[in-house]
């Protein structure tokens, strides 16, 4: 894929914390450096506006994390986790990162929805078709689905040099690494 990327596109960028969270969890043991992924993506642009869709727990053990994304420049949209009579959780923000991004498009030239998720290929080929937007898709490429890549106009695998996109990394020795 190769597309331009100019200083003067206005950008957006839709993070499905979630999503990140559990790849960099899953796949290296480690949490994401939200900072540098948002810098890498932006690819010196113009930010409009990035958005963070967060879960929050009863114990607010996650308020340091949102305070951490408010430092970096990223808007923190909450939503309580819902759990269920038979002990079942959901924590789903999709919904709300689709109607955002498609709000935002008219004001955007390019959309980067940081997810892995699927479930976003709708909103994708809505945004290029409908919205004139760029659409790119930045996530851990072993855990993205291969039909987002696909629909996206371009995509930044986060796995090619995933120590520059995480914190506590372990090494193989089991020692840490904090980056």
């Amino acid at each position: 894929m190769s597309i331009v990327k100019h200083s003067n596109q206005r950008v957006g960028i839709f993070i499905d914390t979630q999503n990140l969270y559990h790849s960099a969890k899953n796949l290296y043991h480690a949490r994401v450096n939200f900072g540098q992924v948002i810098k890498e993506a932006m690819a010196d642009r113009a930010l409009i506006r990035a958005v963070a869709y967060v879960i929050t727990t009863e114990s607010g053990e996650e308020q340091p994390f949102f305070e951490a994304l408010s430092k970096v420049g990223i808007e923190t949209k909450t939503k309580d986790l819902q759990i269920f009579s038979g002990g079942s959780k959901k924590a789903d923000w999709d919904v709300g990162l689709a109607v955002d991004a498609i709000k935002l498009a008219p004001k955007l030239d390019a959309v980067i929805i940081v997810s892995g998720d699927g479930d976003f290929v709708p909103l994708v080929e809505y945004l290029k078709t409908n919205e004139g937007c760029q659409v790119e898709v930045v996530s851990f490429g072993k855990s993205t689905s291969a039909k987002l890549i696909e629909a996206a106009d371009d995509f930044m695998d986060l796995d090619v040099n995933s120590r520059k996109y995480l914190i506590g990394q372990e090494r193989r020795n089991g020692n840490t690494r904090n980056s």
